[in-house]
């Protein structure tokens, strides 16, 4: 462990923690997620955001190849997060990988429910491939919940005969009905999700009457014939370590190929802190390698 990883970890642990198990509602988390955003996640020189003509934020460094694209999923518990908050490091993985990187901004809970997120992000791969890249063109990613949602779509493409090139995921949120048991067992562990606001959580995103184990909301039960490569990327000390190991079985189950990297005390989604930790470089790096190798 760096230096660097310690003093995250113990700021993660004495003032990010706390204040998430206290958040008394959706909107101030989100609130709260943007500030971080601001302040934690280094932007690269000369980034370019900008918005296509569907309204997806499209975001590169330098000049990306042509034809070939990753479709981004942000975290976020499905009530926060957004391309902005993910510009920085997106930024960086784009330079990275020399891929330009495509990040819907995906409606968000409680004002939408599920299935909202994922109806928007089929959307957003519709619009990619309305727009020519083919599906081997394209590699999706995603963290956190966003990485749950990116399993889900690809489930879905899975199924519908059209997979994209590849899939990566990093600390992915793979089951709401919440039977992994490192829920409870790194409870105290996990120096940055409250493990005791999860059910809360599950309840602003999912109606009443409707099933958890759905696999459009919880890919740890989806069907995945034909999967390409698949890298997830997870902390040993993660509330969602068995929601990231149980998916990898499943995936290979399958007949994935599937690389898993497990860090053991890197927090939930190091790879925002790029410009801090140096194992968040190295991760983007491995990242940026695989989607470079599937496409």
């Amino acid at each position: 462990m760096s230096w660097q990883l310690a003093v995250l970890l113990r700021g993660l642990r004495h003032v990010a923690r706390p204040r998430l198990q206290h958040v008394k509602e959706p909107i101030t988390a989100r609130i709260g997620f943007e500030r971080l955003a601001r302040i934690g996640c280094r932007p690269p020189p000369y980034l370019c955001h900008v918005h296509d003509s569907a309204g997806m934020d499209r975001i590169h460094v330098g000049r990306p190849t042509r034809g070939k694209i990753i479709l981004f999923l942000h975290g976020g518990g499905y009530i926060a997060g957004s391309p902005n908050s993910y510009a920085a490091m997106l930024g960086r993985l784009s330079l990275l990988s020399g891929l330009e990187i495509c990040a819907p901004d995906y409606r968000l809970a409680p004002e939408h429910r599920f299935p909202a997120a994922y109806d928007d992000a089929c959307a957003a791969w519709d619009h990619l491939v309305s727009m020519g890249y083919a599906p081997s063109d394209i590699v999706i990613g995603g963290d956190s919940a966003g990485g749950g949602l990116a399993i889900a779509l690809l489930s879905h493409l899975c199924l519908a005969g059209t997979p994209p090139a590849g899939l990566f995921a990093m600390s992915p949120w793979c089951d709401l009905s919440l039977t992994g048991e490192s829920l409870t067992r790194n409870a105290n562990a996990d120096p940055f999700l409250p493990a005791k606001r999860i059910r809360e959580l599950v309840g602003y995103v999912l109606p009443e009457g409707e099933d958890a184990e759905d696999p459009r909301l919880s890919p740890l039960f989806a069907d995945f014939p034909d999967c390409p490569p698949v890298l997830l990327h997870y902390g040993q000390t993660e509330i969602l370590l068995d929601d990231c190991r149980r998916m990898a079985a499943r995936l290979r189950a399958h007949g994935a190929d599937v690389t898993e990297t497990v860090h053991p005390s890197a927090p939930h989604v190091w790879h925002l802190f790029d410009g801090w930790i140096p194992e968040a470089r190295r991760s983007l790096c491995d990242i940026s390698y695989f989607a470079r190798a599937c496409l």
